[in-house]
Parts: structure tokens; C-alpha cells; sequence
């Protein structure tokens, strides 16, 4: 399965999310220039996290203008697979492949440590291969990753079964406590009506490897590559 990572001006966890792919999982990967349209034959796009165009404006709000993401929306709605990280959840929204918003975290504060996230459904490519229920211990580094919605929004995710990820604690309890940026229902990644596209706060590319700490993060991307198979 050949991947391609996003470059925008400001990325900073492209190169963990190449290292992930090229030498954890050991897949063919290659960097997309955001000023490009090509997508150079890949299966799935990773929009890394960081802070494309300095996040002036509004997170991810300039990002969804770069060429590159007319191609990545016209692929994502082919059916081809998204997996926006972060500062590429946030753009995903702005692109509308997925809906809601990013806003500040409660307490206004950038928050950057491990959390545990329970994974509510195995029907998605991406938690394919996790049991339901199960908790994933990855890390999160954000200053806007509260998630909101309106109510609409908030019934046909739970309806159709497109959450995939909440914030727990570490036996899996959701619990008001344990939801680090105040995001609706302790919502920490969900994906799109066709379940081809993935938005997440946490970076499961910086948990791939024991060495980081955990590696429970490289489980999101084998789910992917099974699935898909």
C-alpha cells in the first residue's frame, strides 16, 4: 500500500508520520508538496499534523485552500483513504470531508502528554483490527483540539456509528475527567459517512514504536493495511 504525506509550511510531524510508514511499517511513502495537484498514485493520504500556514486566521483554514487539497478531496470522495492527524483533523473539517470544528481547549491552554482512548467501533478500516472497547494509549499535542458540532451533526455520528475514538481513562471509562480539551462527548476521532476518511487529535505516529512509549498508535495504520489488504 503506497502512502503520501501532506508537506504544508509549517508541518512538523510529517516526517514522524514518513518515519511510521517507511521504517515501522515498512510501506512504500513519499512527500506531497502542497503547492502540487498530483498525488502520484498513492492509497492513502496522510495530512500531518503541525501548524500548516503558522495556523494564522483560524487552524487549518488557509491549508484547505493549498492546491493539493482539490486533489485529496476529489481522491477522498473516489473512496480513496484520508487519515487527517491534528492540525490535519483540523483541516479535514475546513475541508469539509469531515464535519464539525476544532476550537481553543478548555482552559485555553496547549496541551502536550499521553492519553487513553477507547475505540467505540471496529466497523471503519482504521479500527479494523482493534477490539471494541479496546483502550489505546497515544499522545496528544494541541492548543485547539476541542471538538464541536452542532446537533444534527452530533445524531448522525452517533446514529451511524462514526465515532471512533473518546477520550477514557485508562480501564476505559469515559469520564468528564478524563477528557482533556472539553471536545463534545469526549470525542477524540471520527470519520466521514463512507468510512474512508479518519480525523483524529491524538498522533498515532508518535506512538509506533516501544521506544516512544507506546506503541498502540501503529495499530490504526495495520488496521488500515489488513482492510485493505
Amino acid at each position: 500500500m503506497k502512502f503520501g504525506v501532506i508537506r504544508f509550511p509549517g508541518s512538523n510531524c510529517d516526517q514522524d508520520a514518513f518515519f511510521t510508514i517507511k521504517d515501522v511499517l515498512e510501506q512504500p511513502v513519499e512527500y506531497l508538496w502542497h503547492q502540487d495537484r498530483d498525488l502520484h498514485g498513492v492509497d492513502c493520504v496522510v495530512v500531518p499534523g503541525g501548524f500548516s500556514y503558522g495556523d494564522y486566521l483560524r487552524c487549518g483554514a488557509i491549508a484547505r485552500f493549498s492546491p493539493i487539497m482539490d486533489s485529496v478531496i476529489s481522491f477522498a470522495k473516489r473512496g480513496g483513504y484520508v487519515i487527517g492527524i491534528c492540525n490535519g483533523f483540523q483541516v479535514l473539517c475546513e475541508s469539509h470531508l469531515l464535519p464539525g470544528a476544532l476550537v481553543k481547549n478548555d482552559g485555553q491552554r496547549f496541551i502536550c502528554k499521553q492519553v487513553t482512548l477507547r475505540t467505540e467501533t471496529t466497523d471503519s478500516p482504521f479500527t479494523s483490527t482493534i477490539i471494541q472497547g479496546e483502550t489505546l494509549t497515544i499522545p496528544i499535542a494541541h492548543g485547539e483540539g476541542k471538538y464541536v458540532c452542532d446537533d444534527s451533526t452530533y445524531s448522525a455520528l452517533t446514529q451511524e456509528n462514526r465515532i471512533i475514538f473518546r477520550y477514557s481513562d485508562p480501564l476505559g471509562n469515559v469520564l468528564e475527567s478524563s477528557n482533556p480539551n472539553g471536545s463534545r462527548d469526549s470525542i477524540a476521532g471520527i470519520t466521514n459517512e463512507t468510512r474512508n476518511v479518519l480525523g483524529m487529535m491524538p498522533h498515532p505516529e508518535r506512538a509506533s514504536d516501544p521506544a516512544l512509549g507506546s506503541a498502540d498508535g501503529r495499530r490504526i495504520f495495520e488496521s488500515l493495511l489488513k482492510y485493505a489488504g
